[in-house]
């Protein structure tokens, strides 16, 4: 049990941040720069993505011995764009606002090469529970990058947040629209791509950095515990 709780920890911790579609793996930025410049389209895009995803790996685990390795990327290809068509499908008519605003990105979620590089490498030759924990985490993953980079580029651009997100959730939360800095005149490069870019550059960064000084704690933690290991092997002795 122990194992099977450190292996499922792993696997959560390597989809929100260690191997992150986005800033581990530099996938999906053409969707990722153009619809990010709210936190409301982020979020939309970014949970469109995770049911695919979810789906996707859960029915590639399941019928992995089904299909033959011959044919399997097909299959998984005809799966994937199944399941777009049907979110495609019912976003334009339960959600048909925030449709008309992802636009194109949702049918291009076919092509993320995310989607289809975790059915291949990992759901396809897992049992259906850990593949289903992975699309899971990768989709989360996925999801909070694309909100937290339109956040700020929204907050950067008009001075908002969340701007509309009664489309996407309904007009019970509207409270989460709010307006950051009051009479704003707004930066408009931060909605456009060339901003996307930057924001996005910086958000590596951090990124890097935070995992090199996490590297380094981790070797001074084991530098402190060799250095404690002769001591106490040493008084064992002496007494």
């Amino acid at each position: 049990m122990a194992n099977q709780q450190e292996s499922t920890f792993e696997l959560i911790r390597r989809g929100l941040w260690d191997n992150n579609i986005v800033l581990s793996q530099c996938l999906a930025l053409c969707p990722l720069l153009a619809v990010t410049n709210g936190a409301t389209n982020g979020l939309g895009l970014g949970l469109a993505t995770t049911a695919v995803m979810v789906v996707s790996n859960l029915l590639a685990s399941l019928s992995k011995s089904y299909i033959s390795r011959a044919i399997r990327i097909p299959v998984n290809v005809l799966i994937i764009a199944s399941l777009v068509t049907m979110t495609d499908l019912m976003l334009n008519a339960y959600l048909h606002p925030l449709h008309k605003v992802l636009g194109l990105f949702i049918p291009l979620i076919v092509t993320n090469c995310a989607i289809l590089g975790r059915v291949e490498s990992f759901a396809s030759k897992t049992s259906p529970i850990p593949a289903l924990i992975d699309g899971i985490s990768m989709g989360i993953g996925f999801t909070w990058v694309l909100v937290v980079l339109g956040g700020v580029r929204e907050i950067i651009g008009t001075g908002k947040l969340f701007d509309n997100a009664s489309l996407l959730l309904g007009d019970s939360f509207h409270f989460l629209e709010i307006t950051v800095i009051p009479d704003y005149r707004g930066l408009l490069i931060a909605i456009l791509p060339p901003g996307g870019f930057l924001i996005l550059g910086t958000m590596l960064m951090l990124k890097q950095k935070g995992a090199i000084l996490l590297k380094k704690r981790a070797q001074q933690r084991a530098a402190l515990n060799d250095q404690k290991q002769p001591s106490v092997n040493g008084g064992v002795h002496e007494s």
